[in-house]
Parts: C-alpha cells; sequence; structure tokens
C-alpha cells in the first residue's frame, strides 16, 4: 500500500489444522453454483471469456461490470484479466487470481510476472490469473491531470509559502479529478472491485475463489470474504491493510511503519565503510545525519544525469529513502543515491527510485496508478474535511514518526476537498462463515505495519495469522521458504499453521 503523496512542497510520497479435501481439488461447478444469485446481475455472470493469446505462454480477454451496481442497467465498465494456464493440466485445482495492491497496481502486469512472484508448485496447479481493478490499466481509465499537471503538484514547487501550496495543490488535484474522471469517480471504492472479482471468478468456471493479494489487494480480499463468504475457498492476504481505520490514523501508522523499516535500514548501514549516514554511528546518529543532508541541500536544484533532464528538486532526497524502504533489494542504490547527492550534489539515483514508486514511466508520462490510488483511498476511508484534523495528526505522527511522518498525513489532504463523499464509518469486515483466511505479516514492514496484519487476522471471524519476521513490504516470494511453503500449503491443500507460526527468514 503506497502512501499518499500531497505536492512538492512536502517531502511524504505521492502514497494487509485441515480445512477440507487433503488434495485440494473441487468438483465441477454447475451453472447455478456460478451465477451469483441475483437475477439482475445474471447477464454479467453469464458472459464467456474469449481468451487470445497474448505471449509468453498468457491469454487475454476483457468482461463487463455494471458501473454501479445498485443500477446494473445502467453504465458498465471494462475489466482486462489475463492468465497463465497451469503446467499440470491433469493436476489443476481451478485459477488463483492476484492483486498486487496499491490501490492503482495493475493485476495484468503482476501476473504477468506470476513466474517470478508464484512458486511453481502454485503454477503446476492453478491457472495464474491477473486483472486490473476497475480505473486501473487496460480496464476502463480513470484519469485525473496530465503528465505536466501531475508533475506541478507532485515535483514541483513555487517557493512560496508551503502550507497555502498544499492546500491549493491538493484542492486542484481533487478539482481535476472531478472535471476529467466522469461517473467511474464515484465508483471505484473497494466494494465495487469485490463485486467484480466474484464475476470474475463465475467466468473462470470456479465454484469458489482462490486469491492471493498483497497489500491494499488484502482489502479486496477481506472485503471479498464479508460479501461472499460462502464463495471463498481460500484467501492470502499478505502485507494486511487495516479496515477499522480511518484516513488520517493509516497515515500515522504508515508512517511509523516506514520509521521502523528506516531503523532496519540504517541498521545495516552503518557496520559498513561505505555507509552515507556514517559508519559506527548509531540508528539515531544515523537518522540525524540524513536530516542534516535533507536540510543541506533544501530549496537547491540536484543534478540530474539523464540527456535532457530537467535539474532534481531536492525534495527527491527523502522521498527516494522512503520509496527505497518497500524493499532490501534497494538499499544499495540508496546507499549509492545518497551518496551522490552528499558528494555530487546529484540527485538522478534518488528520482529514480521515486520514479519506480509512482510508476512515473518517464519524464512525459505517468501511468494512472497514482490517480487511482486517491480515488480509492478517498471513497474507501472516513476522512475529516477540517485542516485542523490534519494539523493534529500531522503532529502526532510527527512524534511517532520524525522523519516521515508529517508528511504522510499531509499526503491524505486531496480527500478533504474530494468531490465523492467518503464512508462516515468504517465497515466492520469479519468474513463470518468464510472458511480459514491466512494473513501474512511482516515484522519491519514499511508499508503495511505489523500491527494491521495482527488487526486484520483478528477482526476475520476465521483469520490465522502468518508472522515473517523480516524486512520489506509483503512476505510471500521474498527469499523466505518458510513462508513460501506455509502459503503454497495452504492454498494446495487447504491446511492452514497454528496460529503461532513465525517464519524467521530462512
Amino acid at each position: 500500500m503506497r502512501p499518499a503523496a500531497p505536492a512538492a512542497a512536502l517531502l511524504a510520497l505521492a502514497m494487509l489444522a485441515a480445512c477440507s479435501s487433503a488434495n485440494g481439488s473441487e468438483p465441477e461447478a454447475s451453472a447455478s453454483d456460478l451465477l451469483g444469485g441475483t437475477p439482475e446481475l445474471a447477464e454479467f455472470y453469464g458472459q464467456e471469456l474469449a481468451w487470445e493469446d497474448c505471449g509468453d505462454g498468457f491469454q487475454c480477454a476483457t468482461f463487463e461490470v455494471p458501473m454501479d451496481y445498485e443500477a446494473p442497467d445502467g453504465d458498465r465498465v471494462e475489466i482486462a484479466v489475463n492468465r497463465l494456464p497451469a503446467a499440470e493440466p491433469s493436476e489443476r485445482i481451478g485459477s488463483l487470481v492476484l492483486n498486487p495492491g496499491g490501490p492503482g497496481g495493475s493485476g495484468i502486469e503482476y501476473a504477468a510476472a506470476a513466474r517470478l512472484v508464484t512458486s511453481a508448485g502454485l503454477q503446476q496447479r492453478f491457472d495464474i490469473v491477473g486483472f486490473d481493478p476497475r480505473g486501473v490499466g487496460q480496464s476502463t481509465p480513470l484519469s485525473c491531470m496530465s503528465a505536466d499537471e501531475m508533475d506541478e503538484v507532485f515535483f514541483e514547487s513555487d517557493g512560496g509559502d508551503e502550507m497555502a501550496e498544499l492546500e491549493a495543490d491538493s484542492r486542484a488535484f481533487a478539482e481535476a479529478c472531478e472535471a476529467n474522471a466522469g461517473p467511474l469517480l464515484g465508483h471505484v471504492g473497494t466494494d465495487d472491485v469485490a463485486r467484480d472479482l466474484d464475476v470474475l471468478r463465475a467466468l473462470l468456471g470456479d465454484e469458489q475463489l482462490s486469491y492471493m493479494g498483497a497489500s491494499y489487494g488484502t482489502y479486496i480480499g477481506a472485503y471479498y470474504a464479508e460479501l461472499f463468504p460462502d464463495r471463498a475457498r481460500a484467501l492470502v492476504l499478505d502485507g494486511a491493510v487495516d479496515p477499522q481505520l480511518d484516513a488520517l490514523e493509516v497515515a500515522i501508522e504508515q508512517a511509523e511503519g516506514f520509521e521502523t523499516a528506516f531503523d532496519a535500514y540504517a541498521a545495516t548501514c552503518v557496520v559498513k565503510d561505505d555507509c552515507p549516514l556514517g559508519t559506527g554511528v548509531t540508528v539515531e546518529e544515523a537518522r540525524a545525519n540524513l536530516t542534516e543532508l535533507v536540510e543541506s541541500v533544501e530549496g537547491e536544484d540536484l543534478e540530474n544525469n539523464k540527456a535532457g533532464g530537467e535539474p532534481i528538486d531536492s525534495e527527491v532526497v527523502l522521498e527516494g529513502v522512503l520509496a527505497a524502504l518497500y524493499s532490501p533489494d534497494s538499499w544499495t542504490q540508496l546507499n549509492q543515491g545518497l551518496t551522490d547527492v552528499a558528494e555530487e550534489g546529484n540527485g538522478t539515483r534518488m528520482q529514480a527510485l521515486v520514479d519506480a514508486l509512482y510508476e512515473r514511466e518517464d519524464e512525459e508520462a505517468y501511468t494512472n496508478s497514482t490517480s487511482m490510488l486517491y480515488a480509492v483511498n478517498c471513497l474507501d476511508y472516513p476522512t475529516p474535511r477540517e485542516t485542523d484534523a490534519f494539523e493534529e495528526a500531522a503532529e502526532e505522527a510527527e512524534e511517532a514518526a520524525p522523519l516521515f511522518g508529517a508528511d504522510v498525513v499531509w499526503g491524505s489532504l486531496p480527500c478533504a476537498y474530494w468531490p465523492v463523499e467518503g464512508p462516515a464509518e468504517p465497515p466492520v469486515l469479519t468474513g463470518a462463515g468464510a472458511a480459514p483466511i491466512l494473513v501474512v505479516g511482516t515484522t519491519r514492514d514499511s508499508a503495511t505495519p505489523y500491527v494491521w496484519a495482527e488487526a486484520l487476522a483478528e477482526q476475520l471471524e476465521s483469520g490465522v495469522l502468518l508472522t515473517r519476521d523480516g524486512d520489506g513490504h509483503t512476505g510471500y516470494m521474498m527469499g523466505d521458504s518458510c513462508i513460501d511453503q506455509v502459503v503454497d500449503t495452504y492454498l494446495i491443500d487447504l491446511e492452514v499453521p497454528s496460529e503461532s507460526t513465525v517464519c524467521w527468514g530462512g
């Protein structure tokens, strides 16, 4: 789950025993099993997916869903889907649907990396399926701003009053979404995505859903369990979101998660001779040294090695640190980037870290993931409309997370001006009646703190918590064979671990 990102005037980035048959096999579903049970939706559940080859062993298709499930005869949304057929058709269990999170992440692109993000065992037994949620990527898209306008809001500062600029940029972004996104803006919430997911389940020919969602994808899975508990075969919710939080609580706790992740990064850095934050110093001293570096380049333009590239705003330094905390695989690049800034005034590597998080494909283009991040979050989370509430939350966050706290909180400000009203209270998602649901939490997860996994496992009546003691965002296929084996066994054989299961990174 990405933290929200308000404007370049701030340093934040514009951003969840055995159950059944021993072999996991299922009876072939009848037409009545597959339909949603609502006559008004029979047309949608009765579609056929026209699969076409789309390269590298994958097949692609599209299907339609109602824009508004309360008015299914109205406008429609097209959903794009792809799949990698099971490598062992004779042992096929069914489909395993993936979602990478975001909000705004492309399930099509995630599934296209199936050979990297799922095990060979899962690829043998399941069709690996991805879909772009409504508004995202190849599905009916939602767009708020041009690339130039996005740069102005998220990467550029006019050098004036910081708070006034933040409020103006946040309001401008919300107004642009109202003007350009159309009626879809009010129908991209997670409840709608969960309903789309059930239509997809039926069209795939599965009586029950097997699903693995990462980060924000855990929210989709939890919502699915609430709406369709009897249709959930196996749900893996990795890097869990806590559905019971409001927008400012999410920001405060997420900032604490990034601060915890920074401490883990700093602890590995300071033992190295070339650590840009100091060798042999304490983690607290490393934090102070980073703050000093940020302040030393504040207001300056950093060099850009890209041919024809514009100078880089100095605020990229802290933004790049936050981006790198998603994965220890980025920590070497972070060390190099901070060294470049300190010794050469060059921000190229730090900008690359930020661009990857924003899905800023080049200097001229973005995917629409940032627009969708806000469109979904502003619909999903209760958010105050008064800036006083943000000021109080920012103070609390800064005390708990000095590096990132205030900026992550202010990143939610566009939702205060959002044209579509969000909920007054968070949803209560218990998944009552669902089969056991596996919730995976990583102890030093940056973007989805471990406490969220504990909370979601407790809120779901059949939730079972699997703990990974480690670094980075999410746990599955992160180099921990223990986690991978437990998840695979659950998905294939429907066996869940004991509540006390902890994997230690090996």
